[in-house]
């Protein structure tokens, strides 16, 4: 049953925006943080920069996606706020154990609890967010999320430089409390505030599932059970008891032990490959020696696997939404499109500070304040001004206005990352950045916008789920890796990020297509829900 959609804006509407927005940017502050320690990590744990796209990358990157899935389901169904303030609670303390490692593996198990804890922010912040906000306005919405994640992105550069210069000055190495290190307790004072923000995220209002869009929604009287069951669906192993207790064909089976043995295969293949590129010692992780790029390519492989188990899986459980998200063609290239700009972004983030450092001779607390600042400056300013501008095209060009805005943010940045990275001096980089980043801010509010109005209310946490876990596991867990990996092989930091810009080439003819097809395939939506 559906109504009229509305278009004024739930009570509390604002102050939800706010919370949602600063979850955001503690996420991306705990998840960044790492970029501007690089050097002193390094320096410490004896490690080189393909090891360090491992921990920014592909570590995170894994129990983020798998965690998103439940977490996901969950906030299609359970109170978003708790499940937020629960989430947040877990990643700060993981933070903090990061300032607590003195290893790899330790430093590893930080990120990887980070990951799990992280993986709500999405589904839960954009399905609660949009049912306080009604759809003219989720452009807007969009915008102020980009703006909170260049905020986190900022000030985990500011932050993480300023507080280890500052506890490196004053302490030596004989004299620091608990023997810590700058960048030890960097984590630690990044950790700090989250606890504040989930009080505030505990006692949020819930607001009513559906009521923006004018489509009923009824309650979920098991959410765990169906969380849990989902989790079950698409971790390796357990997946196939799930499957043979939902009546999965001898087809499906098949299809899905001759994905394993092909992802087996490529990641074999890819790991070979890599060595080849730049040899690498082993490491030692839990007493177990293994090699760098294995791990990096078991990661990879195993969370392609959880993709292909959640597809089948959906088919099998949900049927509805299996229909919905596959049938949008405009969805599928939304997703596509994400999932190579995060390659690229994440691929660029990852080693920006230490370009600088390397590149110009700047300190760590240098580039902190100047790159910090600026980073979140442009961050913040950027999507403001797009995400208000492509609602205002939309309305005049329904599906494609918003195409365009990310067409154009996606397919001009790359083009001028060339002039910014070649800048002879820090003051040239910086003059040339306020323009790319300007740009570059354009591509995630439209582009996030399109993708969660193709389908039905209950399927956004899942949606962003599925966005989250296919763009994490092959952008965010590829992109750091590559860039990393090209810069040991080659000697050259700049090199290897602006490789990274060939996703440009087919990130521009999908978003050619999306824009002549997104208003179709939204028209289409309760045609593809009741099959």
């Amino acid at each position: 049953m559906s109504e009229q959609p509305r278009r004024t804006l739930a009570p509390g509407a604002w102050y939800a925006l706010a919370l949602v927005a600063l979850t955001n940017a503690m996420s991306l502050l705990d998840r960044q943080i790492l970029a501007i320690l690089a050097p002193a990590i390094k320096a410490d744990l004896k490690i080189g920069d393909a090891e360090m796209g491992l921990l920014y990358g592909t570590v995170f990157a894994l129990f983020y996606a798998l965690f998103s899935l439940p977490v996901g389901r969950l906030a299609d169904g359970w109170v978003r706020t708790r499940l937020l303030a629960f989430s947040l609670l877990f990643w700060s303390a993981a933070t903090g154990l990061a300032g607590l490692a003195s290893s790899f593996s330790m430093l590893a198990l930080s990120r990887l609890g980070v990951g799990i804890g992280e993986a709500a922010t999405q589904p839960a912040g954009t399905s609660l967010i949009y049912d306080f906000w009604p759809k003219h306005r989720r452009g807007f919405v969009m915008s102020v999320m980009a703006s909170a994640v260049a905020l986190g992105l900022g000030g985990s550069l500011i932050l993480g430089g300023v507080a280890a210069h500052w506890w490196d000055a004053t302490y030596t190495a004989a004299t620091a409390p608990l023997g810590l290190r700058g960048w030890q307790f960097a984590f630690l004072v990044a950790a700090a505030p989250g606890f504040v923000l989930a009080a505030f995220l505990w006692n949020l209002r819930e607001p009513v599932r559906g009521q923006m869009d004018g489509i009923a929604t009824p309650a979920d009287p098991h959410p765990f059970r169906a969380s849990f069951a989902l989790l079950g669906s698409v971790t390796p192993g357990f997946h196939w008891l799930g499957m043979k207790g939902r009546g999965a064909s001898a087809g499906m089976v098949r299809g899905n032990f001759l994905a394993l043995a092909l992802i087996v295969a490529t990641a074999a293949a890819l790991t070979t490959l890599s060595n080849v590129i730049s040899p690498k010692p082993a490491m030692q992780i839990g007493g177990v020696s293994i090699n760098p790029h294995a791990l990096q390519w078991m990661v990879i492989g195993l969370g392609v696997f959880v993709i292909v188990n959640l597809m089948q899986g959906m088919k099998l459980g949900d049927a509805q939404a299996f229909r919905v998200i596959t049938r949008s063609p405009t969805l599928l290239m939304c997703i596509a499109v994400g999932t190579l700009q995060c390659s690229l972004n994440y691929g660029m983030m990852a080693f920006n500070p230490s370009f600088l450092i390397r590149t110009y001779g700047l300190t760590m607390q240098q580039t902190a304040l100047q790159f910090g600042l600026l980073s979140a400056a442009m961050g913040i300013l950027g999507p403001l001004l797009w995400g208000p501008l492509s609602d205002w095209l939309n309305q005049r060009f329904p599906g494609s206005g918003r195409a365009w805005v990310g067409l154009f943010a996606m397919g001009v940045s790359p083009l001028l990352s060339f002039w910014v990275y070649f800048a002879a001096d820090p003051g040239s980089f910086y003059l040339r950045f306020l323009l790319y980043s300007f740009v570059l801010t354009g591509w995630m509010p439209p582009l996030y916008a399109i993708l969660y109005d193709q389908v039905l209310p209950r399927m956004r946490g899942l949606t962003a789920s599925f966005y989250l876990l296919v763009m994490t596991i092959l952008g965010m867990g590829i992109g750091p890796y590559v860039v990393g990996l090209v810069s040991d092989a080659t000697g050259s930091l700049r090199t290897a990020m602006l490789s990274i810009n060939a996703v440009a080439i087919p990130i521009v003819v999908l978003m050619v297509l999306i824009a002549k097809r997104a208003e179709r395939d939204e028209a289409a939506l309760l045609e593809r829900a009741e099959g």
